[in-house]
């Protein structure tokens, strides 16, 4: 699995960026790949992937957030749904190690205490499965009350590696798992 941690520019995050192949065209990355990248979320209603939300008419603002896309090249929406809950487990791993306070996850998304600090969606294209994790940077614009990274000292480019890492290797460990054990009958 390839990963890339962006630091040389910002890009916001308005949901177009969910898609089969974005980071082979947007960065060269070919086959299943993790992006992180910091910069503004902007994601009106009518392009929520989550259809409770939409329907909701709610939508994702922020004035800066560490973005993370995934994509594998397998189409089951179960094992996305799965890894998304992994990699969430995992950011929640490493945000502990900052001792972010009363930390919990809930599903998909991250809380400290009753504020909210992160988004996320996996979902399905034709091609592969797809995941955005957004973690507020600086929780100004948030539609609900938010707190960010900052707000407890986490430099994101640095957090976007150590995430990166840990979800590499369970990927590394998961395969290794499912190829050393034989069927039974």
């Amino acid at each position: 699995m390839q990963t890339l941690v962006v630091t040389d520019r910002q890009l916001t995050y308005t949901g177009a960026q969910l898609r089969s192949l974005w980071i082979y065209d947007t960065f060269g990355l070919s086959g299943d790949a993790l992006v992180a990248f910091t910069g503004p979320a902007k994601v009106p209603t009518e392009a929520l992937v989550d259809h409770h939300d939409r329907r909701a008419g709610d939508f994702i603002a922020a004035t800066s957030m560490l973005h993370l896309i995934i994509e594998h090249f397998d189409t089951s929406l179960t094992c996305a749904v799965l890894r998304q809950r992994l990699l969430m487990s995992l950011i929640c791993d490493q945000l502990r190690q900052h001792d972010v306070p009363e930390l919990t996850r809930r599903g998909d998304d991250l809380f400290s205490a009753q504020t909210k600090l992160s988004v996320s969606i996996a979902t399905i294209s034709p091609v592969s499965t797809l995941i955005h994790t957004g973690i507020n940077i600086d929780s100004e614009g948030a539609p609900v009350e938010a707190c960010g990274l900052q707000d407890f000292g986490i430099k994101p480019h640095q957090l976007a590696r150590s995430i990166a890492e840990a979800y590499t290797s369970e990927m590394a460990s998961v395969e290794a798992a499912r190829c050393k054990v034989r069927g039974v009958p």
